[in-house]
């Protein structure tokens, strides 16, 4: 969806790192490594972000430690673009149209890390017992929907983002 409006696919990675959740952070290194990309390239990205007002950055240490701006005016709208570039939306739509009481849907893995992995982990809290083979055939109807591999959980002790919350009416789209 965005490839094609951001051409630069170390920007796209950058901004998936930082505006899928406020609390990821990364240093030029640790960035690198991680989107397997130059050091040059990903300084680049993160110098027109940064002068452009979307990321922040201070030091720590001997490294410059990168983040988001979220008091940046267009903060939540390049939030939500993310994830509705990930298709997160039509997750937790399939979910509660095919599954029915759930209590929670929560990203969690590399996603909820910022980490463009090409597997979505979500972890479903529910009341009742689930049909574990309709979950796999849910994973293959969403993997050809949305075309990255999603991948249910029922027991986690990873912390996400809470993308729908029955209880709070809480639904991130």
């Amino acid at each position: 969806m965005l490839n094609s409006l951001i051409t630069s696919k170390t920007r796209l990675r950058v901004l998936l790192k930082f505006f899928i959740r406020a609390a990821n952070k990364g240093h030029l290194n640790s960035l690198a490594s991680e989107f397997g990309e130059s050091t040059n390239g990903v300084r680049k990205e993160l110098n027109k972000l940064k002068d452009a007002g979307y990321l922040i950055s201070n030091k720590e240490q001997n490294k410059v430690i990168y983040r988001a701006n979220t008091e940046h005016p267009l903060y939540s709208v390049l939030q939500l673009l993310i994830k509705k570039h990930l298709r997160l939306d039509e997750i937790v739509e399939t979910i509660i149209k095919r599954i029915g009481d759930v209590q929670k849907i929560i990203l969690i893995g590399d996603y909820a890390k910022g980490i463009d992995s090409g597997q979505i982990e979500v972890l479903l809290i529910v009341n009742n017992i689930i049909n574990l083979e309709y979950i796999k055939k849910l994973e293959v109807k969403l993997k050809n929907k949305i075309g990255r591999k999603v991948i249910f959980c029922l027991d986690s002790t990873d912390n996400g983002i809470v993308l729908y919350d029955k209880n709070t009416m809480y639904y991130e789209n």
